[in-house]
């Protein structure tokens, strides 16, 4: 390949990826900041709250592996910008929703679109940019992505709202993303020179299933589930939890924000750092313990205070999240890289769709996200526990690399 002869990271290339995270995520994140207003027009209770919000991630899970499977087959330039046109119609359409239901199902149709290109972001990274880069490319990609997040969350209250005044507007607002994205995609984004095809589809199916047998898959999918149940549980309950502490919905959004800001540097300094030290299991089980103590703290600590919290939760996320990626990329050879990053994304973001799910349902029982915050630190810990099952694919390790890694016997 052109780009990895010549280890150059296109910039066209990351700005498109980076587009495409960010227009996949912010139509998402901005359901949080109005959390209160959909409550009571719609008249939803927060359980219910919690399925609009985890609906795109669900529709990850439904749209990944065949996404996956059908990127290694046509392209990830075909596949990416269908999935990105279905994501465009399905969040201008949320602008048109007058009832919890139409909204519930516009809102499918943006996530088969957010689920149809995500696992698309890995297969960018692995057909045009150089493997030894791949981290680091995913790094600035997932800025677009937590950027996407943090925008919505800061400035939908306190900015678009009072310009647009329903919920409607807000859909709206925020469907322009992907539509420039879209735009963006299909004139930046051209076939990758060199790039390997596999013959048939049928011999893309006989890799996927042998992707079922790789060990470590599915010990990185398992730690995929645990991650996206902390960061989706505090990203959808955050600003509820700190309303709770008296804050104002505006000043909840911006406080719930700081988790991205801080992480987009960080999401930069990581995998830079990951291979210039040739290691990747420490920025998954270091950034979990501190996940853990965060958890732990959060109900405790001072309304004042509660910025801290959500520093550490950003840098940690956003430490754990690139790695997490771009593992794929080193644990199996190129032409599964897609089905492989199917895989991971469908299962994984299970997390995603069941941990709002349970801090909704323990908020209407409770009246408390106490014990949700007991089952984050929880997951943190697992996520330590089954990081020391992982072998290490980073330089200072020999990665044997034929056809797919080694299988584990």
């Amino acid at each position: 390949m052109l780009e990895q002869e010549n280890h150059h990271i296109p910039l066209g290339i990351l700005f498109a990826g980076w587009l495409l995270g960010f227009s996949m995520f912010s139509p998402m994140f901005c359901v949080s900041p109005i959390t209160h207003i959909l409550k009571e027009q719609l008249l939803l209770n927060h359980t219910q709250i919690g399925l609009l919000f985890s609906a795109p991630i669900l529709m990850i899970v439904a749209f990944a592996i065949p996404a996956g499977i059908i990127s290694d087959k046509i392209g990830v330039r075909k596949a990416a910008g269908i999935g990105v046109i279905i994501l465009a119609i399905g969040a201008l359409l949320r602008g048109i929703a007058g009832s919890a239901y139409s909204l519930l199902a516009f809102t499918f149709i943006y996530g088969a679109g957010f689920g149809w290109c995500y696992p698309n972001l890995t297969k960018l990274a692995s057909d045009y940019i150089p493997k030894q880069k791949a981290g680091m490319a995913m790094g600035i990609i997932s800025t677009g992505i937590l950027g996407g997040c943090g925008v919505a969350l800061a400035i939908t209250t306190p900015i678009i709202l009072p310009l647009v005044n329903t919920y409607q507007g807000v859909f709206s607002i925020w469907g322009i993303a992907p539509v420039a994205a879209a735009i963006v995609w299909w004139i930046v984004v051209k076939k990758p020179q060199g790039s390997v095809q596999l013959e048939t589809f049928k011999e893309r199916r006989v890799s996927f299933r042998g992707l079922m047998r790789y060990r470590q898959i599915w010990i990185l999918t398992v730690i995929f589930i645990l991650h996206n149940i902390f960061f989706y549980t505090w990203s959808g309950w955050a600003p509820t939890l700190l309303m709770q502490k008296q804050a104002t919905p505006e000043m909840a959004g911006l406080l719930t924000s700081l988790t991205i800001w801080a992480g987009i540097p960080a999401g930069l300094f990581m995998p830079r750092l990951s291979y210039k030290l040739g290691l990747r299991k420490p920025f998954l089980w270091i950034p979990a313990i501190a996940l853990t103590g965060a958890a732990f703290s959060a109900q405790a600590i001072s309304l004042e205070m509660s910025w801290a919290i959500t520093v550490v939760i950003g840098i940690a996320i956003m430490a754990q999240f690139p790695t997490i990626l771009a593992l794929p990329v080193e644990m199996v050879s190129k032409e599964e890289v897609g089905a492989a990053s199917g895989l991971l994304i469908s299962i994984g973001y299970i997390g995603g769709v069941i941990g709002p799910l349970i801090g909704g349902r323990i908020l209407d029982i409770t009246g408390s996200l106490n014990f949700a915050l007991l089952i984050l630190a929880g997951a943190s810990i697992a996520i330590v526990c089954m990081t020391f099952m992982l072998r290490e694919t980073g330089s200072t390790k020999k990665l044997v690399i034929s056809k797919g890694f080694k299988k584990d016997t």
